[in-house]
């Protein structure tokens, strides 16, 4: 395992190639004052060894994907888990994990699927700047 992976915080993986899940992360920055996130895209080498580590898909994985611990999140259960970590207002979406996760994830799968036609790509992973550039695992 890469060693500058932090095994005490939470880590986001996202489709560093995609408009949507970069946005997604920009939202996350400014919300997370406390700066207990980490981020790498899922198509970096330490995203890669995070997924197998955690026996996840390495190669056909859509979904943004939260690493707390031992555990690994996706899709709506991700989004969820990263909205009860920041806290305040975005705790409120906490209990919409009552819904069936098939239906939670329905809902992201629609959104998933068609996210490089509503809302474009990149030709290579965009990673965040400023402040946040030192929570980018390599």
């Amino acid at each position: 395992m890469v060693s500058d992976v932090p095994d005490d915080a939470p880590i986001v993986l996202f489709d560093g190639v995609c408009n949507l899940c970069h946005g997604f992360v920009q939202f996350i920055v400014p919300r997370d004052t406390d700066e207990q996130f980490y981020f790498a895209s899922l198509q970096s080498d330490v995203g890669q060894e995070l997924l197998a580590a955690h026996g996840l898909e390495t190669d056909a994985l859509e979904s943004v994907v939260l690493i707390d611990g031992e555990d690994a999140y996706v899709k709506s259960d991700a989004v969820l888990r990263i909205a009860r970590l920041l806290g305040g207002v975005y705790a409120l979406a906490g209990p919409f994990r009552f819904l069936p996760r098939r239906l939670r994830d329905w809902a992201y799968d629609v959104v998933a699927d068609h996210r490089y036609r509503l809302f474009g790509q990149k030709e290579q992973c965009m990673m965040p700047t400023g402040n946040v550039q030192d929570r980018i695992l390599e």
